[in-house]
């Protein structure tokens, strides 16, 4: 049998790992985790042509991303439900720059006090892979069929 159809990665968008290495995700260390996700979200992209303020923010996402991926536990919990930590990380390897712009668009828009923003962002990456698209979907209907326009 073949690397590739013995590969339970195959459908990872960006940084396929090559092996089941560190914490069998198929990556060896922390560097090698963290360039992948450098890559997957564009980053020096963000950090070179994003709006002004956008850097930090940028570091941050990163940094849960890169941490929710370095973990050694079974289990990850996203908004106090427990989620096969291969699920979580295997949502966060798919995540790209336009998740980014996603989660950097719904935290613009929230209005509500946030107590634990690591949580709230976690859960926001977590999703984003699965809501992007019908987030967008209802903003534009939002704007074609909105009464007040």
């Amino acid at each position: 049998m073949s690397k590739e159809t013995s590969n339970p990665y195959q459908s990872y968008p960006y940084g396929q790992p090559k092996n089941t290495g560190y914490d069998g995700i198929g990556y060896d260390d922390y560097e090698e985790i963290k360039q992948t996700v450098y890559e997957n979200i564009e980053y020096e992209h963000f950090k070179q042509y994003g709006k002004i303020g956008m850097g930090e923010r940028l570091d941050e996402i990163a940094d849960i991303i890169i941490e929710t991926l370095c973990s050694t536990k079974d289990t990850i919990n996203i908004a106090g439900e427990d989620y096969p930590a291969k699920l979580v990380k295997d949502k966060m390897l798919k995540i790209t720059s336009s998740h980014i712009e996603y989660v950097f668009d719904c935290l613009d828009k929230n209005t509500t006090y946030v107590r634990n923003i690591k949580r709230y962002l976690l859960a926001t990456l977590f999703n984003a892979p699965s809501t992007i698209d019908s987030y967008y979907a209802a903003l534009v209907n939002h704007d074609l069929y909105s009464p007040n326009r």
